[in-house]
């Protein structure tokens, strides 16, 4: 199996849950985070951004925009087979830098990483840069709260996606529902940066269009869409809070992906400390093991997807969900 622990179910008797898994203590990463800095204060040490974040991601933005640029005159199955085999890795690459730039992990200065952000968002297409740290911060503040935490699937989703053809059709659009799905369920007015984000994003497309026309735009688009769904890199969606083991709500992937997706596979880790850049994650684990090493993990997103679409117990239903109270609230303030 590509992952410790509960292993898929095939038999013919069992059933998919038909409601979110519903917790009544708080999110484990908190008081894991004060466990292990009481035992281990060096850990603090490895804080702070990562000096090589923006070299890393000018040199990504480049390659795929030169990429785009030179596929101008190419067939589209040319492009779509670049797309899927080259260009998804490199966007995907750069969808996870903005998760890293949400944290604010490559300069001390946050409006830097914003504009690095914005920056790393050109050869997606699509702005979403500056929404994407609005969400994703309240993912991490509110893990698993009701109505706040927009990482987990709508009702809709869950009641809608039941068998192995809608699972599939599911991680195929996965990114979809992952974009829009905050937009209808929690919808936030635009701030100044948003419209920043928007206006240099949707020149940088016209331009690619004005120059070297629809197909360069469209291997861009094509790199972002193919990148988030039935792909390799795309198991990461999956594997982070999707409950296989119904004890646990954050699982960490330890394979070679880790090396093209700012180490975002060490997802307990960056959970407990996400003031630690992917590039230093993994000392985590090496200086505290006994926090991590009982935890279930996976070694492959590729048998995540695939478990999670042929497992006919898991769906978007196989979250871990909290009632949002005024005591919870009032915690967080």
């Amino acid at each position: 199996m590509g992952f410790e622990g509960k292993e898929s179910s095939q038999d013919e008797g069992v059933v998919m849950a038909s409601d979110f898994f519903w917790s009544y203590t708080d999110e484990p990463h908190a008081s894991r985070r004060r466990q292990i800095l009481s035992q281990y204060p060096q850990i603090k040490h490895l804080f702070g951004p990562d000096p090589f974040a923006f070299l890393k991601i000018a040199a990504v933005v480049s390659i795929q925009l030169w990429t785009a640029t030179f596929l101008h005159n190419a067939t589209w199955l040319k492009i779509l087979t670049v797309a899927y085999f080259f260009g998804s890795f490199l966007n995907h690459n750069l969808f996870l830098a903005i998760h890293e730039l949400s944290h604010n992990l490559a300069f001390s200065t946050p409006v830097y990483n914003r504009w690095l952000g914005i920056f790393a968002n050109l050869p997606i297409g699509v702005p979403m840069s500056v929404t994407f740290q609005k969400y994703h911060l309240e993912h991490h503040r509110f893990q698993g709260f009701d109505g706040i935490d927009m990482d987990i699937p709508s009702q809709t989703e869950a009641k809608v996606v039941r068998n192995v053809v809608s699972k599939s059709i599911w991680v195929v659009f996965q990114l979809f529902f992952y974009a829009l799905r905050p937009l209808f369920l929690k919808p936030k007015p635009p701030g100044i940066w948003e419209f920043v984000n928007f206006a240099i994003q949707f020149g940088l497309d016209g331009v690619m269009v004005y120059f070297w026309g629809w197909k360069a735009l469209g291997y861009m688009i094509l790199s972002t869409f193919v990148g988030g769904g039935l792909h390799p890199m795309a198991g990461h969606f999956i594997s982070e809070h999707y409950v296989f083991n119904s004890d646990q709500e954050t699982y960490s992937y330890y394979g070679p992906l880790n090396l093209m997706t700012w180490s975002v596979g060490y997802h307990n880790e960056h959970h407990d400390f996400p003031r630690i850049p992917g590039n230093r994650l993994h000392k985590v684990k090496e200086i505290a093991p006994e926090y991590y090493n009982h935890l279930d993990s996976y070694g492959s997103w590729s048998q995540v997807i695939y478990s999670y679409i042929m497992d006919r117990t898991v769906g978007p239903f196989s979250r871990m969900k909290r009632s949002l109270s005024v005591k919870s609230l009032n915690k967080f303030d």
